[in-house]
């Protein structure tokens, strides 16, 4: 009976495996509900071009904001309009006609499209243009016409729509002679109608939209067979080809008009003509531009003092309803990145790179992970269970981002800065940091130097408790700046670069602690801080269709860690002269400072890296990122040395005549004037602080502020790090949420950038499924999805653990001893595995163990050499490494197209 109820309780799960159970069927329950909306509920509209074409609302502005503010942002259900600019313009319409026909509402959207090409050489021939004439703006190969044509009769009209029926593909500029159509058609009348019609408005109009929707399909041997939003041509020809679309009557503001528009222009004739476009896009497939009364209707704030043409900015969102329904899909097929064109946009195909992922991700690692559990692993070659599981781990939330922000299936929606919402999730999160705070599990041991004469309960000065608390309150203000889109706000995008500053603070100071107290510098460490670094900022690019560079915290820290482990590793013996250090500390900074500040040194660097690797890396985004913060990372070197030589003097006692200058000087600062140092440092960090706020609070923009930036980000940091320091209260105790979050922050600062944000940051990630997420619901739904990342990328930095440790630590894998410091070569050569014997036959570490030997006698067959494969990945770390690169080398090679960067991740 005990020993039934012993096995009984043993199969009851813990806390934590029961927690896991919730978050494994909460994010299964989320991916039912988007393949439900995407399959069912949008399966008429999957590239919500409909959607755009007909649906959307203003996002909110701060009150008291001016017109132009006011209508910055417009939000189709579930997609992102891209705001065009010229570069984008000419990218897709290049030798091709726009052409806009009809009264002077269509000739403001005219006007609104010239200006995006170039806005000075528009706003001159405006000055100049014949108000009811022809008119025709050309920049760099792109023509924009407009065409006066109030009533939609002229020959010119028809002459454009039987060439849009005729070759609905073609749109190569023919002056003097129309051939091809147009690339992009906007026509739209009405208000003529009403005004000069007074008993006969509707049935002219009538007339004249009954002659034009005829056009607007291809003929039925051209016209695509699939799908379409309530039969709209819009969907059938995908976006790609040439767009027509029909813009209703401009609803005016009836009171603002002037007396004599007022008598003639009235809703009695406006509503109805707009009542009939409404029957033609239900009945008869009429793509009707619905977003434009949307955009004015109970806005008075949207029209001018005429009441009856828009503000720019709205004229503006008109023209780029056209642009991304029209060009959305091209740049989604070129492999440019930022993928932030979600409306009428299919993504694009899944390269050979993404299939090869996809397929490993949902149905190679799972049924490895089912064969490690049945099969025994001595008679198979898979890597232990808990690597296998790892790797589905990883794989699994890599599919997770593509499917997120590379498909349709989840929806995306525009960020949108509110200083309320701002404050409150900040003050959320102080709560939660607040009402977690416990006590630190005490130290047995100070982190360098010999024994401290502190009591062992004291927490040592920047401990791990305290700098994972710290990463994790830094993460969460970084998150919320994200979300809400902050970064033209200028206070709060200076304090997240204060925060990125504290990362590669913490980089300096905590790398220069361990190569002094531990003098190692072998390849196996360097290794595994790199290979824990980079895994996932490595995999994503190949997925994403982005590149390394793009996730930049993990290349800046790796960069970083790099510059501290050359600059303390050479001429290490001679480490321990504090006046060596100090120099090459300042040799280091020259040099890089040279190198990234230098023009030429890094073009060629990236220049063999363009043609030997096929990696395309923007220098002058890196060069602007390293510079940036170009001497935090040395000051936490120096501050490093200062601990070491502080903690030591302090653990000795009086200063000897043997000891160095250095030495005798810190133990008789620390001995006699410890308690004076601790107030003035205090005093000081509270006065800096304020006062560094009151100096960059001076900076006009974000510009001017980055200059300074290098030169004085160690202020308050350092001024932070003495206050949180001052009082063994403050050091006893931490935030366990923030301690939590500051062990995955690499993995929750990378992954946001697909399963949290959306469109490569651009956006929000949103499941459209409670209330449609068309605003209610929406924080419901940012608290779901919130839950999961957190929890995603928990579950990711554990795999990437397990996985860092079985790539380079080989004393990691099941039945395998490292062999005693005493018997290797060097200090810094790689670890051997002693071979285990199991049931007689050799296990090499890797699962591995059918009887044959390594190197047998005769010929070399296949087997011998996949038996010298695993013995060498085995056994030799540069190996592993090597067949890692070459794999990703391998892998950018023949990638089929070059994924290039446009604008991205904007601070």
């Amino acid at each position: 009976m005990f020993r039934s109820r012993r096995i009984r309780s043993s199969r009851v799960p813990t806390f934590s495996q029961a927690l896991n159970v919730v978050f494994q069927a909460t994010v299964l329950g989320v991916i039912l509900a988007v393949v439900y909306r995407y399959c069912w509920l949008d399966n008429v509209d999957v590239y919500k071009c409909g959607a755009v074409l007909n649906q959307g609302r203003w996002l909110s502005s701060p009150r008291g904001a001016r017109h132009e503010r006011q209508f910055q942002t417009w939000q189709p259900p579930g997609c992102m309009i891209h705001n065009y600019k010229a570069k984008d313009i000419r990218t897709c319409l290049r030798s091709k006609r726009m052409l806009f026909i009809g009264d002077s509402t269509i000739r403001q959207v005219f006007w609104a499209t010239a200006k995006k090409l170039d806005r000075e050489g528009a706003e001159e021939a405006m000055v100049k243009a014949d108000q009811h004439g022809d008119l025709e703006f050309k920049r760099d190969g792109v023509d924009v016409q407009f065409v006066w044509d109030p009533f939609l009769n002229t020959s010119r009209l028809h002459q454009e729509l039987i060439a849009y029926r005729d070759h609905p593909t073609s749109s190569i500029v023919r002056h003097q002679n129309i051939t091809d159509s147009a690339a992009v058609i906007l026509a739209g009348a009405g208000l003529w109608y009403a005004r000069h019609f007074p008993l006969a408005h509707l049935r002219q109009f009538k007339h004249a939209m009954d002659s034009i929707v005829p056009f607007m399909y291809p003929p039925p041997t051209t016209r695509e067979e699939s799908s379409n939003l309530n039969g709209t041509a819009v969907s059938a020809k995908g976006g790609a080809n040439n767009l027509f679309l029909i813009a209703p009557v401009q609803q005016p503001v009836y009171e603002m008009l002037s007396p004599s528009r007022a008598e003639t222009i009235t809703p009695d004739k406006v509503n109805p003509m707009n009542d009939y476009l409404q029957q033609l896009s239900a009945y008869h497939g009429a793509d009707v531009a619905w977003s434009y009364s949307l955009m004015t209707h109970k806005r008075k704030a949207a029209y001018e003092e005429s009441g009856l043409h828009v503000v720019e900015s709205v004229a503006a969102k008109k023209a780029d309803i056209l642009l991304n329904i029209r060009c959305n899909d091209e740049f989604a097929r070129s492999g440019t990145y930022p993928y932030d064109r979600t409306c009428c946009s299919s993504y694009g195909r899944p390269g050979w790179v993404q299939w090869t992922g996809l397929m490993g991700g949902l149905f190679l690692l799972p049924g490895l992970t089912l064969a490690g559990i049945s099969l025994r692993r001595d008679k198979t070659r898979l890597p232990p269970p808990p690597v296998i599981r790892a790797l589905l781990v990883l794989a699994l939330a890599v599919c997770y981002c593509f499917y997120a922000d590379r498909t349709q299936l989840f929806n995306k929606i525009h960020k949108h800065y509110s200083r309320r919402v701002f404050l409150r999730l900040i003050s959320l999160v102080a709560v939660l940091g607040f009402v977690s705070i416990r006590r630190s599990t005490p130290s047995s041991t100070p982190r360098a130097g010999p024994q401290s004469f502190k009591p062992v309960s004291d927490q040592p000065f920047l401990s791990r408790y305290q700098t994972d608390e710290w990463k994790g309150w830094m993460q969460f203000i970084i998150l919320i700046y994200h979300y809400c889109g902050a970064s033209k706000i200028l206070w709060i995008y200076q304090l997240i670069r204060l925060l990125v500053a504290s990362y590669l603070f913490m980089t300096g100071f905590g790398h220069t602690i361990f190569f002094f107290s531990k003098g190692d510098y072998s390849l196996r460490r360097a290794a595994s801080v790199l290979v824990r670094l980079n895994l996932l900022s490595c995999i994503l690019p190949y997925m994403m269709r982005t590149d390394y560079l793009f996730y930049y915290f993990a290349p800046l820290v790796s960069f970083w860690f790099l510059v501290v482990y050359f600059t303390m590793r050479i001429g290490h013996g001679r480490n321990g002269s504090f006046s060596f250090l100090i120099s090459k500390i300042v040799v280091s900074a020259i040099i890089v400072t040279s190198v990234t500040k230098i023009p030429g040194l890094l073009e060629a660097i990236f220049l063999v890296l363009k043609y030997a690797c096929r990696i395309h890396w923007d220098v002058t985004e890196w060069r602007f990122r390293v510079f940036l913060d170009m001497f935090i990372v040395y000051i936490g070197m120096l501050s490093a040395l200062l601990y070491i030589k502080v903690s030591a003097a302090a653990s000795s006692s009086q200063p000897h005549q043997r000891h160095a200058p250095i030495d005798r000087f810190f133990t008789k600062l620390t001995h006699e004037y410890s308690a004076y140092i601790r107030i003035v440092l205090i005093v000081t960090a509270l006065i800096v602080i304020p006062g560094f706020w009151a100096l960059v609070s001076r900076s006009p923009d974000k510009y001017d502020y980055n200059w300074w930036q290098p030169y004085i980000s160690c202020l308050p940091i350092l001024s932070f790090i003495i206050l949180r320091n001052s009082h063994r209260h403050l050091r006893n105790f931490h935030s366990s949420i923030f301690a939590w979050l500051g062990r995955c922050s690499l993995e929750t600062f990378t992954l946001q950038f697909h399963i949290w944000l959306a469109a490569d940051t651009k956006g929000l990630l949103s499941m459209g499924v409670i209330f449609g997420g068309r605003g209610v619901g929406k924080w419901e739904e940012t608290a779901l999805l919130t839950v999961i990342f957190l929890w995603i990328s928990w579950c990711v930095a554990r795999a990437t653990d397990v996985l860092t440790k079985w790539i380079v630590d080989v004393d990691f894998k099941d039945g395998a001893e490292v062999l005693p410091e005493t018997e290797r070569k060097k200090s810094n050569e790689l670890p051997r595995v002693k071979s285990q014997v199991f049931r007689g036959e050799e296990y090499n570490g890797f699962g591995a163990a059918d009887g044959y030997h390594l190197y047998r006698d005769g010929r070399n067959t296949f087997r011998d050499w996949k038996e010298r494969f695993f013995s060498r990945w085995n056994d030799d770390l540069r190996f592993r490494l090597g067949v890692l690169l070459g794999i990703m080398w391998i892998a950018n090679l023949v990638r089929t197209s070059f994924f290039t960067c446009s604008d991205v991740f904007e601070e």
